[in-house]
Order: C-alpha cells, then structure tokens, then sequence
C-alpha cells in the first residue's frame, strides 16, 4: 500500500515517441518511409551527413552544399529540403531523387546506417550538455511530442535514459566514433567546427573529393 506521501510524488513528465524497430522517433515519420530509409542501398559516391539530433546538422548541411554549390547558399527552404533529404521522413526515395552532387541527411546509429564503402560519411558530434538542452527546446517547441508543458528536469532524465528522439546519444556517438579511422568516414567535433571554421571546412572539403580540395 503506497503512503500519503508516495502518491504525491509526481511521475516525471516524458515525450511522445512511436517505436520502430527499436527505435523512438517522432509520430511524424511513417514506418514504410523509416524502414525504406534503412533498407536504402547507397550509390557510389553518395555523401551522408550523420548526427544525433541538435548536434550542428543543419549548419553542417549547409556548409557542404555551400562547398558543392561553389559559396552559394539555398534560395528557399524547398530548395533545401529536396537537395539535402532527410531520409528517415523521406524515405529512399528523397535520396533516389535528389540532385547530384548533394548530402543525404541521418540521425542513426552506425549498425542501422545504409553503409557502403564506396559512399562517404560525415558524422559530427556536439557536447551531450548543449545537445540535450537543444534537444529539450525542440522537443518542448514541437506539438507532436506532447511536451508543452514538460520541464528540462523531465526531458534529462529521460535524455539519460536514451528515451528521447532517436534513442541514446552515447550509443549512436560511439558507434561512429568506432569508425572514425575509416577511410571514407570523417569524424567532426563541433566546438573545433565553430572554433576554428574554415580549416574545418577546408579539410571537409577536401574528404569529399580532390576536386573541392584547396590547394
């Protein structure tokens, strides 16, 4: 029998996540687009930006595109989107219908990655601290989570816990970091991104192909 006390302690508050295959992910995200966005087979010469969600991936797509576009940004946000696919909302076919050369977006862990070794990966890494409290801010600001009214106590515990968006952050981290020697992976940190830019940028670059390479 629980004590006066016990049933005035209230629950932590958590998000509303659907699981698929192990996975929690946004209600937004179909099953059929998520598994067809794992089961996608990369072409040759493919390039996918990797990152636990709030960890720089944006700011990351935009630094490449502006790499392949020669300095020029995106004129539109559908601009964005078609030529930089999120491919777990899109599934395989935002990636099969892409413009080329482009990036195809990720927020997976290694094991369930399309990998190939003739496509290239960039995975960026951000502070778990910054990550979680930009991850609480998009979770809290995004109405299908449910989690309006959620305190950041809550969405710790459960950041902790690998109980959020995508799952754990230390798994889906160390899984890349397990391949940060891989030929065709790349492993970027994104305080040394913000801290010193442009030789990041140069060295991204030049991991993408010699003909972006500065010399």
């Amino acid at each position: 029998m629980s004590t006066p006390s016990e049933e005035n302690v209230q629950k932590p508050k958590t998000p509303t996540y659907k699981e698929i295959d192990g996975l929690l992910i946004s209600s937004i995200f179909s099953e059929e687009s998520f598994r067809s966005a794992v089961a996608y087979k990369p072409r040759p010469g493919d390039l996918f930006i990797v990152t636990y969600p709030k960890c720089g991936t944006t700011w990351m797509q935009n630094l490449v595109a502006c790499i392949f576009r020669e300095g020029r940004p995106f004129t539109s946000g559908l601009e964005f989107f078609l030529e930089t696919p999120f491919l777990e909302l899109t599934g395989a076919e935002g990636a099969e219908k892409m413009k080329r050369p482009g990036s195809i977006k990720l927020h997976l862990p290694f094991h369930k990655t399309p990998w190939s070794p003739e496509a290239k990966y960039i995975f960026v890494a951000r502070n778990p601290k910054d990550c979680c409290v930009s991850h609480y801010h998009h979770t809290k600001n995004n109405f299908a989570y449910l989690f309006s009214d959620g305190t950041f106590d809550d969405f710790f515990e459960a950041f902790i816990k690998g109980e959020v968006g995508f799952g754990d952050y230390f798994d889906t981290t160390l899984s890349w970091w397990e391949h940060r020697n891989d030929p065709n992976v790349i492993f970027v940190i994104y305080e040394e991104l913000k801290k010193d830019t442009v030789n990041n940028v140069l060295k991204i670059a030049g991991f993408i192909g010699s003909e972006y390479k500065v010399s």
